[in-house]
């Protein structure tokens, strides 16, 4: 055996000069099949139990799936037992088919009927290994011996359609396994074969679906072959043509989309991606990445966490905080850079009326998955200024004022690197409380009265404490804020200049508070910012006034 790299056959690419997918677009979703209680659960360390099985069911069904391949009932006696429950218990809702997998071998299929009786609609879904590898090593068989295995389980799949005594609406699915490993024109045979053994029409189409089983190639590839399967099927209508991609080279998704484009009508995949190996297909990523293209994907994702909570207690399988659109942290920006742009989205999205969904770094707003605008930001040591504003914004109404955000982002970094993580939204809070409102007062303001003349001008009045000590001030302006900052400056601190000020309120409604931001310049001819939060604008005015200059005397 070579060594390496070298060990190993690369993949034959398809001979398609023509190919006609990569001019094409998905414009509507496919026909979905869930595979998660058949192939998704048979890839478990722990299989689900009965209860976990109609649970997720359930949540499939609410989801939107009308095709649910609900396991391998010939396989073992839990299964069969799981499919007459499904039946029998009356969990099946009459516009869904359930879908029953079998091996191409006679004591098997007989015993998948026994299984679905009763059923209202069901697809059959039966399969032989095709490709080149496992003729070799595994059944030691030509073509013709693959063909006839496939042919032999569809005259009894047939034979026992007919002689059926139910009620219940039989349709066919056929999976050469492994086709991607499939010589493409033994691919086509076989599923002719089969198809004629049915009889096949367009009124009444077989499901030939063709399995990335293990995914061997580049997506691309794959579309290839699901294009060249097509144009040499004699009878394509008579077919709807399914994949079932996996995901060995972190492609599933890809594939898929592209299979799509090359002529596929439906989609079999699992939530998450679960299943053997590096697992099935993702119908959440690629469901969603349809819909962030403007596509209705026909499955409901609005509920997405209540989903994952789902999925995790089912399968005891975790998903990770990367996960597409699903991950604790996909809606998360922790760069500082990403945090501004987003924060700008966000004010963009407001202001501009647009009617589509514009914000940089998320291309899906998070309400439309059920999820909160809350952890967008996350602030750590690596943030930027303007992510620790973002928060405070959106969650707690506090509109900081551009030029303050490098002065509370400096805190807050400084309060990451102290204590070695990221700070919850709260403790962002009680930061900003503790250095702005909660500032030492040298300078405390006991009384004080306001009077505007019928010129305009504005007359402070009051009684401030320095150091304990009660001091009169009084001083007139053009406005509250003005008069009262010209009534300090009697009390030796008239080397601060006023420099800026905003205002806005907290909440809405007669009860809400009014917050202020003042800038002011201390002799050394930096910047400071103090913070008001009062019933009234004025006094909140004033005292952000106080905090700025307490907050300054602070540092001296």
């Amino acid at each position: 055996m070579n060594s390496g790299y070298q060990k190993y056959v690369p993949f034959q690419q398809i001979d398609l000069p023509d190919r006609q997918w990569p001019s094409r677009v998905i414009e509507k979703a496919p026909i979905w099949c869930s595979v998660d209680l058949r192939d998704g659960n048979q890839a478990l360390v722990t299989p689900m139990n009965l209860q976990e099985k109609l649970d997720y069911f359930k949540a499939l069904c609410d989801m939107g799936f009308k095709e649910i391949e609900v396991g391998f009932p010939s396989a073992s006696e839990t299964e069969y037992e799981i499919c007459r429950e499904l039946i029998e218990g009356g969990h099946i809702p009459d516009d869904v088919t359930i879908q029953v997998l079998v091996q191409a071998r006679e004591h098997l299929i007989r015993k998948t009927f026994e299984a679905i009786r009763g059923a209202k609609n069901v697809i059959v879904h039966f399969y032989n290994s095709t490709s080149t590898l496992q003729r070799k090593v595994v059944f030691h068989k030509e073509m013709d011996g693959i063909i006839d295995i496939a042919v032999q389980g569809a005259k009894l799949i047939k034979e026992l359609t007919d002689s059926y005594d139910g009620d219940t609406n039989i349709r066919f699915e056929y999976s050469p396994e492994s086709f991607s490993g499939t010589e493409m024109d033994n691919a086509v045979a076989i599923c002719d074969e089969v198809m004629k053994v049915l009889g096949s029409t367009a009124e009444n189409p077989v499901i030939l679906n063709l399995p990335n089983t293990v995914e061997m190639c580049t997506p691309n590839t794959y579309a290839d072959q699901v294009e060249y399967f097509i144009r040499h099927l004699p009878h394509p209508e008579a077919a709807i043509i399914s994949v079932h991609p996996h995901n060995d080279r972190g492609t599933g998704v890809a594939g898929a989309e592209l299979a799509l484009l090359a002529g596929a009508q439906r989609v079999e995949g699992t939530l998450f991606g679960n299943g053997e190996r590096t697992g099935n297909l993702d119908i959440v990523t690629m469901g969603l990445n349809m819909y962030t293209q403007g596509v209705d994907p026909q499955l409901d994702f609005s509920q997405l966490p209540a989903l994952r909570t789902m999925y995790e207690r089912c399968t005891k399988m975790h998903i990770h905080e990367r996960q597409p659109y699903a991950g604790e942290l996909v809606f998360t920006a922790f760069s500082g850079s990403h945090q501004d742009a987003i924060n700008k989205g966000m004010e963009y999205m407001r202001t501009s009326g647009t009617p589509y969904w514009e914000i940089p770094y998320l291309p899906i707003d998070p309400a439309d998955v059920g999820r909160q605008y809350e952890p967008i930001i996350r602030i750590n040591s690596q943030s930027g200024k303007g992510g620790a504003a973002f928060i405070m914004q959106n969650v707690f109404g506090y509109n900081l004022p551009k030029a303050m955000h490098p002065e509370f982002g400096a805190m807050v970094k400084a309060e990451c690197d102290h204590l070695g993580r990221e700070l919850s939204a709260d403790e962002l809070m009680a930061l900003f409380h503790k250095n702005y409102l909660e500032v030492p007062a040298r300078y405390r303001l006991l009384s004080h009265s306001i009077h505007e003349d019928q010129n305009g001008q504005v007359s402070f009045q009051g009684v401030i404490t320095v150091d304990g000590r009660e001091q009169p001030i009084q001083g007139v302006g053009n406005g509250p804020v003005d008069a009262f900052f010209n009534a300090v400056r009697s009390m030796k601190i008239h080397e601060y200049t006023f420099v800026s000020y905003h205002e806005h309120a907290v909440s809405a409604g007669s009860d809400s508070k009014a917050i202020a931001y003042i800038e002011l310049k201390k002799p050394d001819g930096k910047t400071i910012f103090g913070v008001g939060l009062e019933n009234n604008i004025n006094f909140a005015s004033i005292q952000g006034v106080l905090n700025a200059i307490n907050r300054a005397e602070q540092t001296k």
